[in-house]
């Protein structure tokens, strides 16, 4: 080994858009070249430190922990530019012992935490504190030493050596020498030797690895350039050596061949280095154990008390004193936990969900396989019983299997976090983290950033990437994968496989076939780091000793190592999830709560006939999980008429047992007899019709007819699952066995139902999930059946920022004879608000119709908002549009703000049209902002109590015009997302009665899976976008096309559009003959364009309100001139308070039609008039002169 080396400065892809080595490729290279040892040494972080040490465990390489670590000048605390000296300079560390990594893991969690400027800062009072088990190498060109020696700082820089030296001892301290050629590298290396031979201190060669080979560099130059944002044309930008690439000890020695003990220096250090990290997913030694409280000393007897107090609060207490399976069923499921010692863990779940719902925080009824224990119904960890749905607890905790529980919890969306800060807060702020994610350059992503780099055009290199298909992890080139069942390698066709044109296209352009090598070198590199959405991680003590901490956007914590490496570390990880639906349900049942006091889906029951009416007829759009056209389908197919079906339901509408679906249905219906695999099967699968629906129907297949206990039959499930050809053969020969022993089943019916037991695992469903979520389901299907006008607030509450999909389900509101109502400045919420017309039903209780909320409105901020509904319930509710800029900070309340709630209608109940509103806003904010100036000043109060506003100007000074009908529309529709005033297409009403039409809601519906169907399609062009092909010049052109129930976008080529450019037209009323066929793209339907023709209106054979308009609304009439107003003239400074009180008095006196406006005269000449309220609306008399008189 004499002749060896060690590479100990690299950088893996997870010194982001930086290194290109990645932890496979560089284990894989160190163990081929002979290498005893190799380090990771990513800039500033451990992201990739346990993925490396496993990778290099496995091939027997030794892995050197590190960190290329930034340094402050100063303090880390000290942000600020500090002159003369850089951010930060590098320095290289190393962890020798398991005591070195805890300590570096220490130093880079709080540099991220508290270090943060530019980058991760540590300083050196921070290393001295944990410098025990490191060993320090001096660092690369930009290290502290380097950096002083090349601005002409000797003293200073030897001044840092031996800081270094005193921090890790001179045994752990190592000059590092880089050679690529460079002549500042050989500069500081003479000095560093020089150096070292002074105070006898060992030089170390290192190379700075970049990327693995020499040839990868112009692909790590374009990373580069992705990284920076730069193109490769560009002169004065980032670039690397073509030497810092995993060189061989051959070359690393040639390099070094004057110093050769600086190469002899790297096996020293890979030898003083041994680091064992424990790596075990199955232990649960660094979970946190739950703090017993008051009287409690023993957790297993805690958690026993609090299931009995559960057992009776849930089934009762006669059943829970007296019925023996129950009790029996729940004392095995506590004796199991505390044998595997999860009690504590069960608590920890039980208190952090019990917080939720005493703090009113919506908690779903259960997700995934818990659902199946009775010991988390009676703690209220779910709200499903586990008896009543025949949940099998096996299949979430076997206890023929080593591997802790693992319960999923679904919160309500917008208090989620509310959870995790409390679970932050009892176990520690360092010892509670989020979960830091890793993106990688995918396939079509890589694509376009490595064309814009080369200097493509974003079109060009958009168009390439749209030739790749949309597939999830579709790679460019496809790659060779072992196979699971067989073991031999095979190989995943890649996006070139895939399809012709693309390949076609590579081959024969240069250009496209050098995007095309550096993009499949780029592709899977890690790029970037984001936060797992649900995941969080609890520790037993602060985080860092296992894990470093980082920081998300928000300055939230979060663990550098990503989902795998922490359970292989064995840490207590658990999913926190936002279910959208659960915030649905709480506004819901908080609205249905104020007619029905204490009402709670929780509480409805399971057999509604109206619930399951609504399915039948598959109006299931906004019901959790069965919004697809096909879900819609088959409910209308099926007509589920009990919960078990729409569980069933939920559980086969997947890829795979997707093909069960017309047999399940058929069978249900009486149409196809019923089979059971074996006649002992009859009693659990009857519920599905003989179909094995869910994976613990195996597990009870297993049961009955092998006699395999529940947890050996998971074991079963498992094998099948995973297609392990090993392992289903010996579980084969005990399953035949078993049957054979239990029920006397020969050989050839035992081996038929093993395979139809393989089939059917390959396929089946998690029932325990399928059973919570159908309650889920059932409770969104209740609330829509049972209580629609609320159900749809909270649906469309929910949505309040996307437009979209609020046009969506203001069209389903609008199906379900819901009327939505415009925002209204004085009667709207920040969110939308059920609400009773004057015109409801009177026979119907509760509201009818739904209002607009403000903060939904676009262009319209929440707190602005916030703002006007509290002003409003303090102060009451506004009288004009004057009133409301009067009251309002004009400095929030801006004019585009004002726009936006003009044109949406949210002041029609001024009674003055929009048209006029709008065009006087400019004047109304100037004289609102004018009034708090002076207010602010001092100047205001005199005049307060006469409610004022800037003077409206008469109708004879500017006449405005009313809004067309079409004008108006287009405002609602960018505003709100949908039409209040009426729609456009109104007048053609009578054309979509046509049976032939398809609506545009419905074309996902279309069945495209055998061949192109042809459809018409009727409709408005909402918007047009003419471009040209670069290829001829030809126009061509995408356009929105809108019909009452929703809009599509169309692609139409240079041909057709050349043949209907002529009616292609904004707002133009269109039938569309239409070619509907599969995208295999993207899975869904896609409409190609076959004929164009605009429609002239017919007659709607019912006209309803507001539906049968005319084409073109009736000019109205133009409104009376307003009376001339009465001009009071003050001086400010002749008049005081008294005198505006008794004219205050004089105006109330006379109480008539006549506006008031006061004209005041202020200091230095500035005059400004504003008018009174409408209360002070007065009749002219000679009386009324006469008094003013007096006080004016």
């Amino acid at each position: 080994m004499a002749d060896s080396f060690v590479h100990l400065h690299v950088h893996s892809d997870y010194s982001l858009l930086d290194g290109a080595c990645r932890i496979d490729d560089l284990v894989s290279r160190t163990q081929e070249l002979g290498m005893p040892a190799v380090a990771v040494t990513d800039h500033g972080n451990l992201y990739g430190a346990i993925d490396f040490y496993m990778a290099a465990k496995k091939a027997k390489v030794k892995s050197i922990l590190g960190c290329e670590v930034y340094l402050a000048p100063g303090s880390m605390h000290d942000k600020k530019e500090v002159t003369g000296r850089k951010r930060a300079s590098h320095l290289t560390l190393l962890a020798s012992s398991n005591e070195g990594y805890e300590n570096l893991s220490r130093i880079v969690t709080e540099a991220h935490l508290y270090g943060q400027w530019y980058s991760p800062r540590m300083d050196k009072e921070l290393l001295r504190k944990h410098s025990k088990g490191l060993i320090c190498l001096s660092g690369c060109i930009n290290g502290e030493i380097n950096q002083l020696l090349l601005t002409d700082r000797k003293d200073e820089a030897e001044k840092s050596l031996l800081e270094f030296r005193d921090i890790f001892g001179p045994d752990n301290f190592y000059l590092e020498l880089h050679n690529h050629g460079m002549e500042q590298q050989q500069t500081v290396a003479r000095q560093l030797i020089e150096w070292g031979k002074k105070y006898q201190l060992k030089t170390v060669a290192a190379n700075d690895v970049h990327f693995m080979n020499r040839e990868d560099h112009e692909s790590h130059d374009i990373m580069i350039c992705i990284g920076t944002g730069a193109n490769v044309h560009d002169t004065n930008r980032l670039t690397y050596s073509p030497e810092v690439y995993f060189k061989t000890a051959e070359e690393m020695r040639a390099l070094f061949r004057e110093n050769p003990e600086a190469c002899d220096a790297t096996l020293e250090i890979a030898e003083k280095c041994d680091i064992n990290i424990r790596l075990d997913s199955t232990s649960i030694d660094r979970y946190p154990q739950y703090p017993l409280e008051g009287q409690w000393t023993d957790r297993v007897v805690y958690l026993r008390h609090l299931c009995e107090e559960g057992l009776i609060r849930r089934y009762g207490r006669d059943r829970a004193l007296n019925d023996e399976s129950l009790r029996t069923r729940m004392d095995y499921e506590l004796a199991l936990l505390a044998e595997k010692n999860f009690t504590s863990y069960f608590l920890i779940v039980w208190d952090f969900i019990n917080w939720a719902r005493e703090h009113g925080i919506p908690v779903g009824p259960g997700r995934g396989s818990a659902a199946g224990s009775v010991v988390a119904y009676v703690l209220g960890i779910t709200d499903i019983d586990p008896l009543r749905f025949e949940l099998v607890f096996e299949r979430f905790l076997n206890p023929e299997r080593v591997s802790p529980p693992d319960i999923d919890i679904d919160f309500c969306q917008t208090r989620r976090g509310e959870v995790i800060q409390y679970v932050r807060e009892k176990y520690g702020d360092l010892s509670v983290s989020h979960i830091i994610t890793f993106g990688t350059m995918g396939a079509k992503s890589v694509v376009r950033d490595v064309g814009r780099v080369l200097g493509w055009s974003y079109g060009d290199a958009d168009r390439l990437s749209k030739m790749i298909p949309t597939e999830l992890n579709i790679t460019l080139a496809g790659e060779d994968k072992k196979d699971k069942a067989t073991g031999k390698m095979v190989h995943i066709d890649g996006a070139i496989d895939k399809n012709p044109e693309l390949k076609a296209y590579i081959e024969n352009d240069s250009n496209a076939q050098e995007l095309w090598k550096h993009a499949t070198f780029l592709e899977g590199i890690t790029r970037g780091t984001g936060i797992h959405a649900a995941g969080v991680v609890i520790g037993d003590r602060p985080l860092y000793d296992f894990i470093a901490l980082t920081r998300g956007n928000e300055e939230e914590i979060v663990s550098q190592f990503a989902m795998k490496p922490l359970t292989e570390l064995g840490m207590l990880k658990m999913d926190f999830l936002g279910l959208k639906t659960l915030t649905v349900i709480h506004e819901a049942e908080y609205w249905v709560q104020k007619r029905v006091p204490g009402f709670n889906t929780s509480d409805a029951p399971l057999d509604d006939a109206k619930t399951f009416e609504m399915l039948q007829r598959g109006e299931t759009v906004a019901v959790f999980q069965m919004e697809s056209g096909g879900m819609i389908n088959t409910c209308k197919q099926l007509g589920p008429d009990k919960i078990e079906e729409i569980i069933a339901i939920l559980a086969l509408y997947r890829p795979g047992p997707m093909q069960f679906i017309p047999d399940y249905i058929a069978r249900k219906k009486g149409l196809e007899e019923v089979e059971y695999p074996h006649p002992l099967l009859e009693k659990i699968a009857k519920e599905t019709y003989g179909i094995l629906v869910y994976q613990e129907q195996v597990q009870q297949a297993a049961n009955v007819l092998a006699g395999f206990s529940l947890g050996q039959a998971d074991l079963l499930r498992r094998a099948m699952g995973k297609k392990d050809a090993a392992e289903m053969a010996r579980q084969r020969i005990a399953f035949v066995a078993g049957c054979k022993t239990t029920n006397d089943i020969g050989d050839k019916q035992a081996n038929a139902v093993f395979d139809l037991l393989e089939k059917f695992a390959q396929y089946g469903f998690n029932k325990s999930h399928s059973a919570a979520y159908g309650i889920v389901t059932y409770r969104t299907a209740y609330l829509k059946a049972n209580f629609p006008v609320e159900f749809m607030t909270g649906v469309l509450s929910l949505e309040v920022s996307n437009t979209d999909k609020i046009a969506n389900f203001v069209s389903e509101s609008l199906r379900m004879g819901i009327p939505i109502l415009p925002p209204d400045i004085n009667r709207s919420l920040l969110k939308f608000s059920p609400e009773r017309t004057k015109d409801a039903n009177p026979e119907i209780e509760g509201p009818n119709a739904i209002r607009f909320g403000l903060s939904a409105v676009k262009n319209v901020g929440e707190a602005a908002m916030a703002t006007a509904i509290e002003e409003r319930e303090k102060n009451g509710l506004f009288k004009s549009l004057e009133d409301f800029a009067a009251r309002m900070d004009t400095r929030a309340v801006n004019k585009k703000l004002l726009e936006a709630l003009v044109k949406s209608g949210a002041f029609d109940f001024t009674k003055e049209h929009r048209a006029s509103l709008f065009a006087k806003l400019e004047q109304v904010l100037a004289s609102a902002a004018s009034a708090q100036k002076d207010k602010k000043a001092g100047q205001g109060g005199l005049f307060d109590d006469f409610a004022m506003a800037p003077p409206k100007k008469a109708a004879a000074q500017v006449e405005i015009t009313p809004w067309t009908m079409d004008e108006t529309l287009a405002f609602e529709k960018e505003l709100l997302g949908f039409y209040v005033s009426g729609h456009p297409l109104d007048s053609y009403r009578g054309n979509f009665e046509s049976s032939k039409l398809t609506k545009i809601i419905a074309l996902e519906e279309v069945d495209t899976s055998g061949k192109p169907q042809t459809v018409y399609i009727a409709g408005i062009v909402n918007s047009l976008d003419v471009k040209y092909s670069k290829k001829d010049n030809r126009p061509f052109a995408t356009f929105t096309f809108e019909d009452f129930t929703g809009q599509i976008e169309m692609m139409v080529w240079s041909d057709e559009y050349e043949k209907f450019k002529d009616v292609l037209k904004v707002g133009q009323v269109l039938g569309l003959r239409c070619r509907c066929m599969k995208d295999q793209r993207t899975e869904g339907n896609r409409l190609t364009l076959g004929d164009a023709k605009p429609l002239l209106p017919k007659k709607a054979r019912v006209a309803n309100a507001g539906e049968a308009g005319a084409e073109t609304p009736a000019k109205p009439a133009a409104p009376p001139a307003p009376p001339k107003p009465l001009i009071l003239r003050l001086d400010c400074k002749r008049h005081s308070q008294i005198d505006l009180e008794r004219i205050h008095e004089v105006l109330l006196q006379h109480p008539g039609e006549l506006p008031v406006i006061f004209d005041f005269a202020y200091n230095g000449g500035r005059r400004i008039r504003l008018q009174a309220g409408d209360e002070y609306r007065v009749s002219q008399t000679k009386d009324l002169v006469q008094q003013l008189m007096i006080w004016l």
